[in-house]
């Protein structure tokens, strides 16, 4: 039977015990079920008409928020093209806090935009690098990146805390950082999640952007096959958009003290190591962040977001981008898995967006004063 795994990633994390979220073909359950039942395997039906859910989503609804940019709707989601014209109107329109740049091509040929946010006060500066969409199906993700970047240019003249941030520090914000994948999901298929290079030998497209980077790579939790959901590429960096990231992170290391990455879902804030079971060196700093960064999450909603090393709190996956950060020099390195927990996992409502940015928006500034106050 062919299943398309939402959770945990690749059929290799799953043991004995492990809740497992699959997107079944509707011609597919109706085998599948009567098997689960034969085998005694619990299981509930979550979504049970995703064809539906996923047109609700794209549907008519999109076109209603495409209304100018002074009005832009931050709690819809936004296409490629939305999400690019959004970001050339905020560089013409706060220049004086904002600077858009292009880090490099896609694999389609596709420009990689960055936005750099913050008061030009000082020459040197320290930076905080955020990027979103490294998996297209995962909306949520760039949803936050625009949000983050609206409330900075929002509450910057009255919020202490904003303008210490952006006086004190540089925001690299990578809103879409898989843009083809991305662009992919909202024309052909709704739950792509790869790149869509093309392989020479095989039918399939695409690499999983976040088993392509130089650290243990293609190790475990990563797959050689090209067709597979976590397929870690031909070589390291072998995809555009991981090189030309890699070469701008590489470059500005020495400024770089965060590296911050959104998913979903899971509703975690996971940090190094990924790729193996190991403590890292400046764990007690990295630790506190988390758990405070945890708790401010929570005091917004009461939602509850795990935290803890990868490995141990996720899976164990190599080639990640947190690693590959975290041993470059940037000391702290963080993924977060935005919500939900599987009801309606990468499908998040609309109506979510606005609660998921804003006690995320409370876990990021925390995160960002910490790394102010210097704890080594």
């Amino acid at each position: 039977l062919q299943v398309d795994l939402w959770q945990p990633s690749s059929p290799f994390y799953i043991a004995e015990g492990t809740v497992t979220d699959v997107r079944v073909p509707r011609n597919t359950s109706r085998s599948l079920l009567p098997y689960l039942q034969q085998e005694n395997i619990q299981y509930t039906v979550l979504i049970s008409d995703l064809q539906k859910a996923t047109e609700n989503q794209t549907g008519w609804r999109s076109r209603r928020n495409r209304r100018s940019l002074s009005e832009y709707n931050y709690e819809a989601y936004h296409s490629l093209e939305e999400i690019q014209d959004w970001m050339h109107h905020l560089n013409e329109t706060h220049s004086d806090l904002v600077h858009m740049f292009s880090v490099g091509k896609s694999y389609e040929g596709r420009p990689l935009f960055v936005l750099k946010l913050g008061k030009r006060s000082r020459p040197y500066k320290k930076a905080v690098w955020m990027d979103c969409g490294i998996h297209a199906r995962e909306w949520i993700g760039p949803a936050f990146c625009q949000w983050f970047v609206k409330e900075a240019l929002q509450t910057y003249q009255t919020d202490p805390a904003m303008r210490k941030m952006l006086t004190q520090l540089y925001f690299y914000v990578m809103p879409v950082f898989n843009v083809d994948g991305y662009r992919f999901s909202w024309t052909n298929d709704r739950f792509w999640r790869k790149t869509r290079s093309k392989n020479m030998r095989f039918p399939c497209h695409g690499v999983d952007a976040n088993r392509n980077w130089k650290v243990k790579w293609c190790d475990e939790g990563a797959s050689f096959h090209p067709c597979d959901d976590t397929y870690c590429g031909p070589f390291p960096e072998s995809e555009p958009e991981v090189k030309a990231v890699a070469h701008f992170l590489r470059k500005h290391r020495k400024q770089i003290k965060a590296y911050l990455s959104f998913h979903a879902y899971a509703q975690m804030l996971l940090y190094p190591y990924s790729y193996k079971y190991a403590t890292i060196p400046n764990f007690s700093c990295v630790e506190l962040a988390a758990y405070n960064a945890v708790n401010a999450l929570q005091s917004a909603y009461g939602v509850r977001y795990r935290y803890g090393p990868a490995s141990s709190t996720l899976y164990v996956s190599s080639g990640s981008s947190m690693d590959w950060a975290y041993k470059n020099g940037i000391p702290y390195a963080f993924a977060f898995e935005l919500r939900d927990t599987g009801h309606f996992g990468f499908l998040l409502p609309e109506t979510l967006i606005k609660p998921t940015c804003t006690e995320t928006m409370l876990a990021v500034k925390n995160i960002t004063l910490h790394l102010l106050k210097k704890c080594h």
